[in-house]
């Protein structure tokens, strides 16, 4: 169809794709486009585009499958040309949009036949001046924040049409130097041997710069012959008029830009002006983008330095930790982690956040870090340490609150002791892959509840079998503004789920899928803790699962799970009765007991190849085996585990208790039945 384009929107990647009608629509050469959204700004003025850009945010937090509407395009003439885009949004079964593909079409015609009361008037088409120039530069310059992006601007989709020009070099002044940061054009890349030269008159960009005056030529034979130095040069390249501007901000000189051009023959007086004009804008924007770097620079210096610069490595655990700083705005952020070896065998995860974004919040962090590190290395419990930490953080020059998810590891056990302070709580991936949040009760965030009188932090005991990880994190990494906060919680899991199963791996992954997806408005402090997988030999395999409580669908994934590993042991013969007698023991730990079970299966190769059960709990009350009647409802599951295993006996283990039973392939169960008695049974 005449005038319509087709683009498909990734919106994971971040890349969007025209066809060549889609680009005609625009206005734009395929080179002029570099598949980003923001690209289109050349041809979208701001105005236009946050319109455009509210409807389809609006589109995507309303759950909504379509979007549409008209904007106005500027064409490479300066004519505005009204413009309609349709889309369809496709979601995941999470109901998270990932793409959209759509059309777009000139729709000038078409409005051109409503009456001029009903729509804004088209506007009329106008000589593509300078002034027009440096009303889209300023346009541009105006979203620059860093100076990579005010090279961006210059050299990105479209840098030579906004600036009017067919080459161009930005050069940054280093202390007695001038270094080129940005070169644009095909015929630049034949002046790459200046990038850096000492700040004298030997050339005209750097002669600029020193005398503060612009120089402008249409002759390069007469400037080769006053700058020897770029004679060389100029024969390479097909250009003949340049403008040599200083950039000056607050009467001192930060840089040049010169911008080159084919078959100019003048620059007259209002051009000189209208460039004068162009240099100090960019002169502005260049001196908040290099303000910006510095305090950026010193901020995020200031917290990498207060962060701990080494991990502890321990044999029965991997663990890994990154943080990331907000990429927008001067602000840094009070995110932290840490990890603390303790007596005993055990090693403290602290992840935390003090409010605020600002280098006080970074130094407050600083200071509540080192002092919740001083109470974790005195063994405190910790529920203690919370409460301690909070105290000291009020007793601070401070009116700011921190929020914190303290854990206590036993290596030897997998046993951990969880606290958490107004902070989320860890997510946990079982061995099979399922993720879940378990339910960790909390306080309030520390100074918060010293100033409430609260100190409240009860803590919650989660047992990590072998190849079990932990993962706690700041709010950062889930938060997006205006969406819930539990639609970044699913999609954390929904990436722990999917991700490799190594601590430093995952924390790769999470880093490359979730911090781009987010944008990362905020700060991250990630931490990841695995303990090491206990598969056995090959002779003698293992494997471990945990079944929460709280947790329907744990008991049916444990079954898959055991008969699963039998199958891949060959022994898939036993399957129907250790499935029977594991389904047995969970449910009773689960109905009697308030905590969770530990699964374990694991081939015993001596003196018989046989296969051992164990599931294990914290209670310390053992079972008894009862002679039910036959209107009796419950009391058979002993009986049941008697007739099915070979042998079955309970030990002590830890806190609590493990019931096992074995299983031997071909022999029947009455072939150790005398033995039974013997293992306590």
């Amino acid at each position: 169809m005449n005038g319509m384009g087709s683009f498909d929107w990734d919106l994971d990647q971040g890349t969007f794709d025209l066809d060549e009608a889609g680009l005609e629509v625009f206005d734009l050469r395929p080179e002029e486009f570099d598949r980003r959204p923001d690209s289109l700004v050349l041809r979208v003025t701001p105005e236009e585009g946050a319109r455009l850009d509210a409807a389809l945010r609006k589109a995507l937090q309303s759950g909504r499958r379509s979007y549409g509407g008209y904007f106005q395009v500027t064409r490479r003439d300066g004519v505005k040309q009204w413009t309609h885009t349709q889309g369809t949004i496709l979601r995941n079964e999470l109901g998270n949009a990932y793409r959209v593909v759509g059309i777009v079409r000139n729709a000038t015609d078409e409005l051109d036949q409503i009456p001029m009361a009903t729509t804004v008037p088209r506007a009329v088409p106008e000589r593509r001046t300078l002034s027009t120039i440096v009303r889209r530069a300023t346009e541009a310059l105006s979203h620059a924040v860093t100076v990579d992006d005010v090279i961006a601007v210059l050299t990105g989709a479209g840098g030579l049409e906004r600036f009017g020009a067919d080459g161009l070099t930005l050069g940054l002044v280093e202390g007695g130097n001038i270094r080129m940061v940005a070169m644009s054009g095909d015929s630049m890349v034949r002046y790459e041997g200046l990038q850096l030269r000492r700040l004298d008159e030997s050339l005209p960009l750097a002669e600029a710069v020193t005398t503060q005056q612009p120089r402008f030529t249409t002759s390069f034979t007469e400037l080769g012959e006053r700058f020897p130095l770029i004679r060389p040069y100029l024969g390479k390249a097909d250009l003949d008029a340049a403008a040599f501007l200083p950039l000056i901000a607050q009467a001192r000189s930060i840089g040049g830009l010169a911008l080159f051009y084919r078959s100019r023959e003048q620059f007259s007086r209002e051009d000189r002006e209208l460039y004068a004009a162009l240099a100090g804008i960019l002169a502005q924007s260049l001196q908040r983008a290099i303000l910006f770097d510095q305090e950026r620079e010193f901020a995020t210096g200031l917290q990498a330095a207060m962060l701990p610069r080494h991990i502890p490595r321990f044999d029965d655990v991997e663990i890994a930790v990154r943080y990331h700083s907000a990429w927008s705005g001067r602000e840094v952020g009070g995110d932290w982690y840490d990890v603390v070896a303790l007596p005993q065998n055990r090693v403290g995860l602290v992840v935390g956040d003090v409010q605020g974004h600002d280098t006080h919040a970074a130094a407050v962090m600083g200071q509540l870090r080192i002092a919740l590190r001083a109470y974790a290395a005195e063994g405190h419990p910790p529920s203690t340490v919370l409460a301690r930490a909070s105290r000291f953080l009020a007793e601070l020059d401070t009116e700011r609150f921190a929020t914190c998810a303290y854990a206590q590891l036993d290596l030897a056990t997998g046993n951990a002791w969880v606290a958490r302070a107004g902070h989320l709580g860890p997510l946990v991936r079982h061995t099979d892959g399922r993720t879940g949040w378990p339910n960790v009760r909390g306080g309030l965030p520390l100074g918060l509840a010293t100033a409430l009188d609260l100190h409240e932090f009860p803590e919650t005991r989660l047992d990590l079998v072998p190849g079990e990880t932990l993962v706690f994190c700041t709010d950062g990494l889930v938060e997006e503004r205006d969406l819930d906060i539990t639609i970044g919680m699913e999609a954390l899991a929904e990436a722990v789920h999917s991700g490799p199963g190594g601590a430093e791996a995952l924390a790769d992954h999470l880093a490359d899928s979730l911090w781009e997806r987010w944008g990362s408005n905020d700060d991250v402090a990630l931490l990841i803790v695995r303990r090491a997988p206990d598969p056995g030999t090959s002779r003698a395999p293992r494997m471990h699962s945990y079944v929460h409580q709280a947790d329907p669908e744990g008991l049916a994934d444990a079954r898959s799970a055991l008969r699963q590993a039998l199958s891949d042991w060959g022994m898939s013969e036993l399957a129907d009765d250790v499935e029977l007698a594991a389904g047995e023991l969970l449910v009773n730990v689960l109905l009697h007991t308030e905590s969770g079970a530990v699964l374990t299966l694991e081939v015993l190769p001596e003196p018989v190849r046989r296969v051992r059960l164990s599931v294990q709990d914290r209670s310390s009350v053992w079972p008894r085996r009862r002679s039910p009647g036959e209107a009796a409802t419950s009391g058979r599951g002993l009986l049941m585990i008697d007739a099915l295993a070979a042998r079955w006996g309970v030990e002590p283990r830890g806190d609590g208790k493990a019931v096992w039973c074995e299983f031997a392939p071909g022999e029947g169960t009455a072939a150790l039945a005398g033995s039974a008695n013997a293992a306590g049974g």
